[in-house]
């Protein structure tokens, strides 16, 4: 008997393609002649961050979200000789996307994801149809107390002494409390996720390129006026996602958001950084209806 695995369009595609030179990993689903969404991963993370929330929305969305260089999947080449930058890999990504003629799309945002979307829009704001923020940080009011030992210390004077606690993020204990920290059901949340990401930090300069992100997330500060100008004037249709008791960033950080985009929706979820974790369908359902009422329509 021959038997051929059954694929439907909510089926995820797990493919590599070549871009700038490198091997990039992505996971895609749905139809092509769908709406767009395009999804942009944090640390400690990769696509995988949202491996359920792909397939949960392409029924409706033609769904894509890749690795960026030096994590998951992703090529990860010599730090020696490639800059491990937010400028360099939204660039990557920009790129990316060009390839696969996503030039108009909603995006979804998390962490890093945010700085690496918000360059690409101010270079490409036509390519913006909507936008979904969930725990990605654009304003000083932002930060928690666990950036005191980067902003204070790392950004000012770069040594391997100011490098030496920073380590610890790195760390499996670390990965796995940015993980459950402020998620109040910890048992739905995975622990493949911190032990998959502690593994690919155990590789050859891993956590030299992640050394590497953590002193140029100094450069998204000095960026973040021009990214809130960006929303005051564009005025996105916005859905704000945030998770009450980040690790990393406060609550008055999700917040700073309406003072620019004064008609985004706003959700405030009983949860932490990694919120499609423990509230998958509720982010799932929101964006379906956002997309259907705000979006759609127009």
């Amino acid at each position: 008997m021959n038997y051929r695995p059954d694929t439907t369009e909510t089926t995820v595609r797990m493919r590599t393609i070549e871009v700038q030179g490198l091997s990039i990993f992505y996971r895609e689903a749905g139809k092509a002649g769908s709406p767009k969404l395009v999804m942009l991963h944090g640390f400690p993370a990769s696509s995988h961050q949202y491996r359920n929330l792909i397939p949960a929305l392409a029924d409706t969305f033609h769904v894509i979200a890749m690795d960026y260089p030096g994590f998951g999947n992703s090529d990860m080449p010599d730090p020696a000789k490639y800059p491990y930058t937010f400028d360099k890999t939204s660039e990557v990504v920009e790129a990316f996307l060009k390839k696969k003629d996503f030039i108009r799309f909603g995006l979804f945002v998390q962490d890093y994801g945010g700085p690496v979307g918000f360059r690409i829009l101010s270079r490409n704001p036509d390519w913006l149809e909507w936008l979904i923020i969930q725990n990605t940080n654009a304003y000083e009011v932002g930060f928690t107390a666990a950036w005191d030992g980067f902003r204070n210390a790392l950004w000012k004077n770069r040594t391997p002494e100011t490098e030496k606690p920073l380590m610890a993020f790195l760390e499996v204990d670390a990965i796995k409390s940015v993980y459950l920290h402020g998620h109040k059901q910890p048992e739905l949340i995975s622990p493949d996720n911190w032990h998959m990401d502690f593994r690919f930090m155990e590789r050859p300069d891993a956590r030299t390129v992640q050394m590497e992100f953590f002193y140029d997330y100094r450069t998204n500060v000095t960026l973040y006026p021009q990214w809130q100008e960006f929303l005051r004037s564009r005025q996105p249709k916005t859905l704000i996602f945030w998770g009450q008791d980040d690790i990393f960033f406060t609550r008055e950080g999700g917040e700073a958001y309406l003072n620019d985009v004064p008609n985004a929706e706003m959700h405030r979820l009983d949860s932490g950084h990694f919120a499609v974790e423990d509230c998958l369908d509720y982010i799932a359902r929101n964006i379906r209806r956002f997309y259907d009422e705000k979006v759609a329509t127009r």
